[in-house]
């Protein structure tokens, strides 16, 4: 027996090299760490039990029958973070640069497999080489069955994908279907095609970052939830992401104990808005001031920052916040921003989080570039989200809300719980300026002084109708209320409604415009 265990041992040890010492030493050399390292980093010490460490493939072609290795190049497998059971795998750039297998893709099925049964998150740490050429059909096929997982898994358990080195071709379709991708400044790369590529079918010379770094996705594409300043960064990324989501689509997130009170005022909030309505504040702002302790972890931060999203938690409850941005665009919604919106609203709506919205949006943004683009398709994703979602939902305007854009902004006509605003919030078709230009502007100059007359009915409009008492009359707006009070009448909201059961008319799905 003795023998039996110690010939265990040595394969254990053998499986745990992956490519060899001298790959590591390779991957070291470049500041990378290795699969198991950043398994080790994520997890809580001692927690992880691994899986078909002696798994290897089965192509026999292109000398492939020389080159085994245990474990195939991925390191799969489950743990704990803070306490919390989660599902991971690790792709091994050491081993045939971390290409993907049949069996490779085996290992990761059979843990996805058991986070789905087992309701825990999936948690993908990529780097990769892309499918392994000698197997052909087999590596293709392998991708396609952790799609369809990826699929089968979505709003059932949490997907985080964290990017760490190259992911290409067809493997980025599987972070793409994940609910949130981290990746790492100059290490990590995502596209269909690679430079030489597109330079042979449209003569476009590009780098690998401007193509598919971690900047580009993260403010450009949007692919990306985050660029990290390094592997270390990026697992820290996932870990506190961690911390705000529910182990799957039945439980609640996580509560944690707070020191900051629940009826603190923010007498600050009471002289934020400035007096001209065109001047811009910062909304990131008003969301500190209400939340706990200003903890807040900021979503998409550089994608669309017309928009703010991310998560923070009032009296210890996590919510997801969504708020319009007057120091970006004056916070207009467009079609990055919408999309970025809807997909957020719709993930926290899978796993029961209540959402927070801030109000402060002129409209949505005009020019050909965005109605080409299609602003009234993507425009439409939000409105969609904030509609379908049978989450609390709590809407606070602190100043503009106009036009559509005040519809799609969790209106009570979107089935929104509780709408407050600001005693300066105006809520119209338009702002008075351009509603009493439309209105007036030919009457005008039939006057003495079209712009004192002009003014003169800009203020009446403003006393009329863009004010919030208008809605509160009709209910549209349930109160009206003090900006330093905004954290104790959100917190009071979350504590009402925390039992809400709301359902939507029995379907197959619905057809969201994509």
């Amino acid at each position: 027996m003795t023998d039996h265990i110690d010939n265990l041992l040595k394969l254990r040890a053998e499986a745990r090299l992956g490519g060899g010492q001298k790959r590591i030493d390779k991957l070291h050399a470049q500041g990378r760490m290795t699969a198991r390292e950043r398994i080790d980093l994520l997890l809580d010490p001692g927690s992880f039990e691994e899986f078909d460490m002696f798994k290897t493939h089965r192509c026999h072609d292109f000398g492939m029958e020389k080159k085994i290795f245990p474990g195939d190049g991925v390191v799969t497998g489950y743990g704990t973070v803070d306490g919390r059971l989660v599902y991971v795998y690790a792709q091994d750039p050491t081993v045939l640069g971390g290409s993907l297998s049949e069996t490779f893709a085996e290992k990761i099925c059979k843990i996805m497999d058991l986070a789905i049964k087992n309701g825990a998150p999936v948690i993908g740490l990529n780097d990769s080489g892309g499918a392994r050429i000698q197997e052909g059909i087999e590596s293709l096929a392998g991708y396609s069955d952790i799609f369809l997982r990826n699929v089968m898994a979505s709003g059932v358990v949490p997907q985080i994908s964290a990017i760490f080195g190259p992911c290409a071709g067809g493997a980025v379709y599987s972070p793409a279907l994940t609910d949130f991708v981290a990746m790492v400044k100059n290490n990590s790369y995502m596209f269909l095609t690679g430079p030489k590529v597109v330079k042979s079918v449209t003569h476009e010379d590009v780098t690998v970052e401007e193509l598919g770094g971690a900047d580009m996705h993260s403010t450009r594409s949007g692919v990306s939830d985050y660029a990290a300043q390094s592997g270390a960064d990026c697992i820290g990324y996932v870990k506190r992401l961690l911390s705000y989501l529910p182990q799957n689509n039945v439980e609640t997130p996580p509560t944690l104990p707070t020191q900051d009170p629940s009826e603190r005022r923010s007498e600050e909030l009471n002289s934020i808005i400035p007096e001209s309505a065109s001047t811009p504040y910062d909304m990131k702002e008003v969301i500190l001031a209400s939340i706990d302790n200003r903890d807040f972890f900021e979503i998409k931060e550089n994608f669309a920052p017309n928009l703010i999203i991310g998560f923070a938690r009032y009296s210890g409850k996590v919510v997801g916040i969504v708020a319009n941005q007057p120091l970006h665009l004056s916070g207009v919604l467009d079609i990055d921003s919408s999309v970025k919106g809807a997909r957020f609203v719709r993930f926290c709506d899978c796993f029961n989080i209540p959402v927070v919205t801030f109000v402060d949006v002129p409209g949505f943004l005009p020019g050909t570039a965005q109605e080409y683009g299609g602003a009234i398709r993507n425009g439409a994703k939000i409105l969609y989200a904030y509609a379908e979602a049978t989450i609390p939902k709590i809407t606070v305007i602190t100043r503009k809300a106009y036009g559509g854009a005040y519809c799609v902004m969790s209106s009570k006509h979107l089935r929104g719980d509780i709408n407050y605003a600001w005693p300066c919030a105006e809520i119209a078709v338009m702002g008075a300026k351009g509603a009493v230009g439309v209105l007036y502007g030919r009457e005008a100059q039939k006057t003495d002084d079209p712009a004192a007359y002009l003014a003169a009915k800009e203020e009446e409009y403003q006393d009329a109708v863009a004010n919030p008492y208008v809605a509160a009359r009709r209910g549209y707006v349930d109160d009206i209320i003090e900006p330093a009070r905004t954290r104790f009448r959100i917190i009071k909201a979350l504590g009402m409604l925390q039992n809400k059961r709301d359902s939507n008319p029995m379907k197959k799905h619905g057809n969201i415009p994509l």
